[in-house]
């Protein structure tokens, strides 16, 4: 699978690469046999950068991947997992718990280092505590090699806007930016591109909005933005094609996004994701697609303090 550049990291991140959400059952329930080999079969398709938190289904992800990573060499894969966010409404920056969950992570994930350690969805705190004492312990962390990189991840792109000037960060995580229904993101390319900040890129699916299978009942989108991204998908199937296809081929295909993580526990799902990466995009469907969701193009839903949502009503 090609590979480009994650910023200033030094690494070589495959254009697709797995998100571990989905081995948490947050999406559905799950089969821990069925999702460690689902995260094989990711690595046996050239993918080799994995994301976890242990946020997701509160440390269940990280115990199944790390279960699947117990046996596989640490040099076949990049790893990055998160700390800050332990449940809905459970958030600590400070820097002692920073380092007690790296920790808690590393027993899990069966590992001593990680490439990349993001501070997870932090518009839910005052910036002070960012920028004052959890940056700074992750520098520290960095300096003493239990991490290789650090950055910060969130929903709202001018939380980026806000903190990036302000930190020395080597990659960020943005979800739901870059996918057929919303392509936001690229307004962030000027300025990671002047700090030479590696982006990863999340969700190309738009946490299932971009399914027939519908959204899960947590997701914040409107119901005007949920019922436009299910008739493009039913505009796909009724041409034979599925849209996840078509999301996955559009949110690679730009070479200044260095990857896209996806996320399932399905083998199949994910062999399936990693050869349509290697597909040419098909043009005719793909602007039938963003005519169908022109009218929602872009849309959005608010997260965290109102400081980083001026101007969204969602």
């Amino acid at each position: 699978m090609k590979k480009r550049k994650l910023g200033r990291t030094g690494l070589d991140v495959s254009v697709l690469s797995f998100g571990a959400s989905s081995l948490g059952s947050v999406f559905r329930e799950t089969d821990d046999a069925e999702a460690i080999r689902a995260v094989h079969a990711a690595l046996d398709s050239g993918i080799n950068y994995i994301d976890v938190s242990p946020y997701y289904g509160l440390t269940k992800a990280e115990t199944v991947l790390g279960k699947a990573l117990k046996d596989v060499p640490r040099d076949r894969y990049l790893l990055s997992t998160k700390a800050g966010r332990y449940g809905p409404d459970s958030f600590d920056f400070s820097g002692g718990r920073i380092r007690a969950s790296l920790e808690e992570s590393f027993a899990r994930l069966h590992t001593d280092y990680v490439d990349i350690l993001f501070l997870h969805d932090i518009e839910f705190v005052p910036a002070d505590i960012i920028l004052e004492e959890a940056v700074p312990t992750l520098h520290k962390l960095k300096q003493e090699g239990k991490i290789r990189n650090y950055g910060i991840c969130g929903l709202p792109l001018s939380l980026f806007e806000q903190l990036l000037p302000q930190i020395d960060a080597d990659a960020i995580i943005s979800y739901c930016h870059y996918s057929l229904n919303d392509t936001s993101l690229l307004r962030l390319l000027p300025l990671l591109e002047s700090q030479d900040v590696g982006l990863v890129n999340a969700s190309p699916l738009s946490m299932g909005l971009l399914s027939l299978r519908g959204t899960p009942d947590w997701h914040p989108a409107s119901p005007e933005l949920k019922a436009v991204c299910r008739r493009a998908a039913e505009h796909c199937a009724n041409q034979g094609e599925n849209i996840a296809k078509l999301a996955v081929q559009f949110s690679t295909a730009d070479e200044r996004i260095p990857t896209t993580l996806v996320s399932t526990a399905s083998p199949d799902n994910i062999r399936d994701n990693a050869q349509w990466a290697e597909e040419p995009i098909d043009a005719a469907l793909l602007q039938e697609v963003k005519d169908i969701l022109a009218p929602v193009r872009d849309l959005t839903w608010t997260s965290g303090r109102p400081e980083y949502n001026e101007g969204i009503t969602g």
